[in-house]
């Protein structure tokens, strides 16, 4: 395993990081589907063993369940772990929809409702989900500055927030991470967001290396996307990847990448997490995983280094995708409100 620092946090995470949000479960409709809690477990410990540091939760992945989860399978060896997890997105059951608040005083109660979720008296990194259209940074900021105080979070910072964003948040506190998505289909944050990032040593986590189960290596162009999933509504964060007949046109790009995934030795989510790590300036890329399987194929990839050939070859078979056009600042809308 490789290790970089997150930022100016002075913590070291693992350079894949676990991504928490398939293993929620089926709790409500923007989950990824069902999922064996006993295999979670066992996934999260074998990516202990080996090497990997950062969990990234929320308490929206399954209203909860994926930070108790967590929290299970940790156990003792809660300090081996970077422990990430979010705050400002909850599903309203009675409306059916996603609310969006990061008011001060919502914060610190979700700060506190993961901290006993998790079973931990402390959250290494604590995130604002997205964006909130009607938040108050400084209420937000003053909020963080509490916790970091306290001792209850040992870093801040945000989620798929544009750059006048990060800014306008900055002038109010310390802004020490920032998480956007970024996979071989997902460039938007490649150019100006990451250089900003750079300019104010904001720890840059990037989640999605999979593209979202189309770089897993396991679909094809008979699989259907349950309704409960969050991916059958074809939008990925503001792009169209799965909307229609795209779905099925980038599954026929994704399995000729994995063709050309083989003929270099690996397979296709170890090509997506190979070129996501190799950008100097991720820290941690995320991988969703929930088997210990998925955990061994993915940190095998860790140590792939790509050629200037391989970024060519990767480059003429992804151009052929659709859905992929985007500003480059990540703007996430209400609906897939998740990272």
């Amino acid at each position: 395993m490789q290790y970089r620092q997150l930022g100016d946090t002075g913590i070291s995470a693992s350079v894949l990081g676990f991504g928490m949000w398939p293993i929620g479960g089926t709790q409500h409709a923007g989950d990824y589907g069902t999922v064996s809690t006993d295999e979670a477990v066992r996934a999260i410990r074998r990516a202990l063993d080996l090497g990997v540091t950062l969990f990234d939760a929320a308490p929206a992945y399954g209203n909860g369940h994926a930070e108790v989860i967590l929290g299970e399978a940790l156990g003792s060896r809660r300090d081996e772990a970077v422990v990430v997890t979010k705050c400002a997105v909850h599903w309203d059951y009675r409306a059916e929809t996603w609310v969006t608040t990061s008011h001060h005083d919502d914060i610190v109660r979700s700060a506190e409702n993961s901290l006993r979720r998790i079973g931990t008296d402390r959250l290494d990194v604590l995130l604002i989900h997205v964006p909130d259209p009607n938040g108050s940074p400084a209420g937000s900021m003053a909020a963080f500055g509490e916790l970091l105080a306290s001792g209850k979070v040992r870093a801040v910072g945000v989620s798929n927030f544009t750059i006048e964003q990060l800014d306008e948040y900055g002038q109010h506190g310390l802004i020490q991470v920032q998480q956007v998505g970024y996979n071989m289909l997902d460039r938007r944050a490649e150019s100006a967001m990451i250089s900003r990032c750079v300019e104010l040593s904001v720890g840059l986590m990037t989640y999605g290396a999979l593209c979202h189960g189309l770089f897993s290596g396991a679909w094809d162009e008979d699989m259907v996307l349950p309704s409960e999933d969050w991916r059958s509504k074809g939008d990925v964060f503001g792009l169209p990847l799965f909307a229609g007949d795209n779905l099925r046109h980038n599954i026929r790009v994704a399995t000729r990448l994995a063709a050309f995934a083989e003929s270099r030795g690996l397979t296709l989510p170890q090509l997506a997490i190979a070129w996501v790590v190799q950008n100097s300036h991720v820290a941690t890329a995320l991988a969703g995983m929930r088997t210990p399987g998925e955990v061994e194929e993915n940190v095998a990839a860790v140590t792939k280094r790509l050629g200037t050939d391989d970024l060519a070859g990767i480059d003429e078979i992804l151009a052929d995708a659709v859905g992929t056009l985007g500003n480059e600042q990540y703007v996430v809308n209400e609906r897939s409100a998740e990272g």
